[in-house]
């Protein structure tokens, strides 16, 4: 079996506990454990479990600590490394943000995250209620379950990788004046002669999502389909479905996706219940005009790696300030930038 890393530094609980068991049952017994910020191990190609167990208000100090320490060592100190994560809550609160911001600090390291990569249990085991409509299991044993799956998943997960992937691009922008298009135009001027499409999904050509019960959204799935139809149903899906690699335009806006593009999001249900986006990838270019790209780069990763089970890449976004049409053309360093990004898109996707 492939060793890892379990990163426990608090007082473990016993869900956790049994969460863990759950993942060693198939995983196996971790190679070391890592329990404070000194005499970290070198933690670059490694495969890393995060355990956290939140306090009352949704912080786990230690893990903070170790966090800030890996920060410490330069922007590669968790580079091609993985990892997966395990977040207990004493009530119904902070599991998701507070594993939002863990994958988004330790990405920034380098680190990728597999598609779902995370377990959370809040007060009473709630959240794994609708699981019940599928695993006829109590809710603790539902859980144990699906960290054993976890742990046999991700001992033997590889990131994937293309002669030549096939790549997709969704954005909501006028390019003439859109930063984030222009800062887009650098990044792919770096890149090779990659199959790519580019989708603009304006306004008014995406309803958001219904909502509909699970059995509904089942029904429309198995005809590839979904209750509103649309373009949605007859370009962006069959476009996913084609895609290695999936390219976010996300300007902030109230320091949120853009609604159409959440309304992608949300609709992407109906494809999700079809296939697996495990072996999918995406990116994000994201601008703001003052400040919160870090709150768009949260929510793409609740959205799409935590939830829809897509792949999370090293560095998966870049960043960059600019209010008035073009000034991140005025950035510093800014062309540097856009194509250290496209190196890096290269290496996480080329064979």
């Amino acid at each position: 079996m492939t060793p890892y890393y379990l990163i426990a530094p608090e007082k473990i609980s016993p869900a956790l506990d049994k969460l863990l068991h759950g993942f060693t049952a198939s995983a196996g017994e971790p190679a070391g454990i890592i329990q404070d910020a000194s005499g970290l191990p070198p933690l670059r190609k490694q495969k890393l479990v995060f355990a956290v167990q939140l306090d009352e208000i949704g912080q786990n100090l230690k893990i903070n600590t170790i966090l800030s320490a890996l920060n410490r060592q330069g922007e590669d100190a968790l580079l091609g490394a993985q990892g997966v994560i395990f977040t207990i809550s004493p009530h119904e609160l902070y599991t998701k943000s507070y594993s939002q911001q863990l994958i988004f600090l330790a990405n920034r390291l380098g680190c990728t995250f597999p598609g779902h990569p995370l377990i959370e249990v809040v007060k009473g085991y709630q959240n794994f209620r609708t699981w019940q409509k599928t695993m006829k299991l109590p809710l603790e044993d539902i859980a144990w379950e699906i960290s054993r799956r976890q742990g046999r998943r991700f001992v033997g997960d590889q990131p994937p990788k293309f002669n030549k992937p096939r790549i997709l691009v969704l954005h909501a922008s006028s390019r003439k004046t859109s930063n984030t298009m222009m800062l887009w135009d650098m990044i792919k001027k770096h890149l090779p002669n990659w199959e790519t499409e580019e989708l603009n999904v304006d306004k008014g050509m995406v309803m958001d999502c219904r909502g509909c019960s699970y059995r509904e959204c089942i029904h429309f799935s198995r005809q590839s389909s979904c209750f509103y139809g649309g373009v949605v149903v007859k370009e962006i899906f069959p476009a996913m479905e084609r895609a290695d690699a999936i390219i976010w335009i996300c300007p902030n806006y109230n320091d949120a996706v853009s609604a159409n593009l959440m309304a992608v999001i949300n609709r992407m249900t109906a494809l999700y219940r079809k296939i697996s986006f495990y072996q999918k990838v995406f990116f994000a270019v994201i601008v703001s005009g003052n400040s919160g790209n870090d709150s768009v780069a949260r929510q793409l990763i609740g959205a799409l790696n935590i939830n829809k089970g897509f792949r999370l890449p090293a560095y998966f976004s870049i960043m960059a300030i600019a209010n008035d049409p073009g000034d991140i053309n005025t950035v510093p360093r800014i062309q540097e930038k856009a194509k250290s990004f496209a190196q890096n898109m290269i290496r996480e996707l080329s064979k």
